[in-house]
């Protein structure tokens, strides 16, 4: 194959580059009829070469027709010519590419080239796509190379790059050329200089290309190993004795290891004399003597060769074990290793990267998720278990909204005002019936709200089924950013992130530019004295309640774009709402901000490090918020004033 290849390369670059003559292609074959006629691998090779390199417009039409068994010899006269069939018969083009009349089935003979000759065709046509005047026949030119590379598109393809006036396919041949080389190429020199090239790129197909370079087999030597070793093995540390055995017995050098039960079988089955190989029966007690009876047996030809404990104990003693490269040059592979590896440390940065990413994604999330609740809680004092709900109540309110308005875009715009006024609305209703009347009795709120909590799934369970209902994303929301093959985030979650910097950047002026935000930061410190400057605790706890309402329902909007909107919803957030205003510190948006960011980057690193188990990640990161608390008691960021001193 190599020996074909380098001959058609040679006569590629010594023929002349100029295009000969029209009937250039009939004169080849004219020249060399016997050869086509009778064709050989190992001799077709220049007359195939000189019909690519003739340039002729009408060669690759006769290559074509040859590979595809339409290369056909009129019996009347002999004349060749190419048949395409035509109705009941075939219409004939000469060599020179005029037409040449019909024919039926009976007066034709066609040449049937083989598999060796028609691969040859094969890749001398390489030429004539890869370097076509159409951009599109050459791409497809360049998928098929790619989809099943071969020795013989090297030289070809390599030909086409002075010609490619395309950038794009250009780039694209070039870095074909590296991946055939690294693969095919006789020289090492050129083999390592295209590994090289290629970098530290982290494509899947860099590493496709460069993965066989460095597999491995394991063999076994009597004395010192040849070819190129990747490492030497240690029966029973690196392998198992009995896998070593193994590759002794596949390689025969070796006998197969003897069963106790083979042994016994064969030992009664040649009972003499009470003896067995000239060992008296009576002293067969020790496995020792059983051996030795077996192998006088195996001397004389009684049974069967086979190995002992023993022996296979010597066996294993006198042998060597490798894994060996499967690939025979060791510049080679030692190239491939560290191009590996470079690949394999920017792909654990990046991993790295991603795994950020969906750190703050993910605390995004919960910053959304908690934001309300730790405004509530911080002010209020009130352990709100339904607040989940209100998260519910914001995702069914965008689902109902996308029934009446079906642009995506608008509903969404839509439903996040109308989310906030709905579970403003049922915030506002909750602590005017219920809890009001409970305030300093921390645990009844807890089991009231928690009753709410377990009401209202209830009753959206009633109104929207037990089925997941859909909340669908504008269709500008498709997809991901895509930074290399590792790195990406889906564009709702980036728009998740905005959302939550912009809720951050509100509550930072609302609490710090408004009236609202400086009653609530007075009513929190001391709501004593914040009553004898003439605010109402009362009205600023229900306006609190209610915000925080709002904002679950807008949380819930947002979530609801990329999570299963059902009944129990909410459940799946509210303990990470509590965890993060806990650990954030209740009461302060900072806190909470910085509660959501390490939640999140602590789930997704102990996901990572243990994919295969969701619950146990969620297990250990309570284990460590819980470690956490005995050490912070009052979260990252402590709260001052009334939340600090209860």
């Amino acid at each position: 194959m190599r020996l074909t290849a380098s001959l058609f390369a040679a006569l590629l670059w010594l023929l002349p580059s100029l295009a000969l003559a029209e009937g250039e292609a009939a004169q080849i074959v004219a020249d060399n009829r016997a050869q086509i006629e009778k064709p050989s691998r190992q001799t077709i090779g220049p007359v195939i070469a000189a019909l690519a390199a003739s340039g002729d417009p009408f060669a690759d039409d006769i290559l074509s027709a040859w590979a595809d068994k339409r290369l056909v010899i009129r019996k009347a006269d002999g004349a060749m010519f190419v048949a395409l069939p035509d109705g009941d018969g075939f219409a004939l083009t000469g060599l020179d590419g005029t037409p040449a009349g019909t024919a039926v089935k009976a007066e034709l003979t066609d040449l049937k080239p083989n598999a060796g000759v028609r691969g040859v065709i094969a890749a001398a046509l390489v030429q004539f796509t890869l370097s076509d005047p159409d951009p599109s026949v050459r791409a497809q030119a360049l998928a098929s190379i790619a989809r099943d590379p071969k020795a013989e598109t090297l030289e070809p393809l390599r030909a086409s790059l002075a010609t490619e006036a395309d950038p794009a396919l250009k780039a694209q041949k070039e870095r074909l050329e590296r991946f055939l080389t690294l693969r095919f190429d006789p020289d090492p020199a050129a083999r390592v200089a295209a590994i090289e090239s290629l970098g530290s790129d982290t494509s899947l197909d860099v590493r496709a290309a460069l993965n066989p370079l460095v597999a491995t087999t394991r063999i076994a030597v009597a004395g010192a190993p040849g070819g190129n070793i990747a490492r030497e093995l240690a029966p029973g540390r690196d392998l198992t004795e009995a896998e070593a055995y193994d590759l002794l017995v596949a390689a025969s050098m070796a006998p197969a290891r003897l069963t106790l039960e083979d042994q016994r079988a064969a030992l009664v089955a040649n009972i003499a004399d009470g003896a067995v190989g000239g060992i008296p029966v009576a002293e067969m007690a020790s496995q020792t003597a059983r051996d030795r009876a077996y192998t006088a047996l195996e001397a004389a030809g009684t049974v069967p060769t086979a190995a002992t404990d023993d022996e296979a104990t010597a066996a294993l003693a006198a042998h060597r074990f490798f894994d060996a490269y499967v690939e025979p040059n060791p510049a080679v592979t030692t190239a491939a290793t560290a191009a590996l590896k470079a690949i394999d440390r920017k792909v654990a940065a990046m991993q790295a990267a991603d795994l950020g990413l969906d750190a703050l994604s993910l605390a995004a999330i919960y910053f959304l998720a908690a934001i309300g609740l730790a405004i509530t809680f911080g002010v209020m004092g009130v352990i709100n278990m339904a607040h989940g709900e209100f998260i519910t109540f914001g995702a069914y309110t965008g689902f109902v909204v996308q029934l009446f308005v079906p642009n995506y875009t608008l509903s969404i715009l839509i439903a996040l005002p109308v989310a906030f006024a709905v579970t403003f609305a049922a915030g506002v209703a909750m602590e005017r019936l219920v809890i009001r009347h409970l305030y300093k009795r921390p645990l009844e709120t807890l089991l009231a709200t928690f009753g709410i909590s377990i009401a209202l799934q209830q009753i959206l369970k009633n109104v929207f089924g037990t089925q997941a209902r859909p909340l669908t994303a504008p269709g500008w929301l498709d997809g991901a950013l895509e930074f290399n093959d590792v790195v990406s985030i889906s564009y709702i979650r980036i728009a998740i992130f905005v959302l939550a910097l912009i809720f951050l950047a509100f509550f930072l002026y609302l609490m710090k530019r408004t009236r609202l935000g400086l009653e609530v930061r007075a009513v929190t410190q001391n709501p004593a004295m914040a009553a004898s400057m003439g605010i109402n605790p009362d009205r600023i706890n229900m306006l609190t309640f209610g915000l925080g309402s709002g904002i679950a329902g807008i949380a819930g909007v947002a979530i609801g774009l990329y999570a299963k909107v059902t009944s129990e919803m909410g459940a799946d957030y509210i303990v990470q709402s509590f965890m993060t205003v806990v650990v954030g510190g209740v009461g302060n948006v900072w806190g909470t901000l910085a509660g959501a960011t390490m939640i999140g980057s602590l789930q997704k690193v102990i996901e990572f490090l243990n994919p295969s188990n969701t619950l146990a990640a969620q297990t250990y990161m309570i284990l460590f918020i819980i470690l956490f608390i005995q050490f912070r008691p009052r979260g990252i960021i402590a709260l001052r004033g009334r939340a600090a001193g209860d």
